[in-house]
């Protein structure tokens, strides 16, 4: 009887103040959120133009997804360093008092590597018709989104890790 008392107060002990402290820790770590959108309507007038800026109906996407975005607090926002990803991030970035990081490269996007940069942040990555789709399929570790339709502008995707390393994706079309 006593031995049997011992283990049924260890199993208690572990119970009340073992198990209870370890999932508190997974409470208190937050889930990690990214919102990634391609950049807005860009002035396609010129050709030649690499780095065009947005044209007017972009200007208005631009904050259209700063309205769309508004209820979200963001603790960064990545863009490309192109004039029509950083135009398209501006308003979401002013409405959430904060600078865009241009620090993104399209050409070498490193999934795990932003992963833990941002563990436990909420961000907004405004990219392109190919990198946006490649970055959130990098995210995630498979082949999941092709290629965004040139003419297309209105494409959300929002990836949720949370703390125990679990993936969720959506993708929402905002016309």
């Amino acid at each position: 009887m006593y031995s049997f008392m011992k283990h049924l107060i260890a199993v208690v002990f572990i119970l009340f103040f073992i198990i209870p402290s370890s999932a508190q820790e997974e409470v208190n770590e937050k889930a990690t959120t990214i919102y990634f959108i391609r950049h807005a309507e860009k002035d396609r007038s010129d050709k030649t133009n690499r780095d065009p800026h947005l044209k007017q109906k972009g200007l208005l996407r631009a904050v259209k997804w700063s309205t769309v975005l508004e209820h979200i607090q963001f603790d960064r926002i990545y863009s490309t360093n192109y004039n029509r990803t950083l135009e398209t991030a501006r308003p979401t970035a002013e409405r959430n008092d904060i600078d865009v990081i241009s620090m993104y490269d399209p050409r070498d996007i490193d999934g795990q590597s932003f992963l833990e940069t941002n563990k436990g942040k909420t961000v907004l990555v405004v990219g392109h018709s190919n990198t946006t789709p490649a970055f959130v399929n990098a995210i995630l570790g498979e082949e999941k989104y092709p290629q965004i339709n040139d003419k297309n502008n209105a494409n959300l995707y929002i990836v949720t890790i949370s703390p125990s390393g679990e993936k969720s994706d959506m993708l929402i079309v905002v016309n």
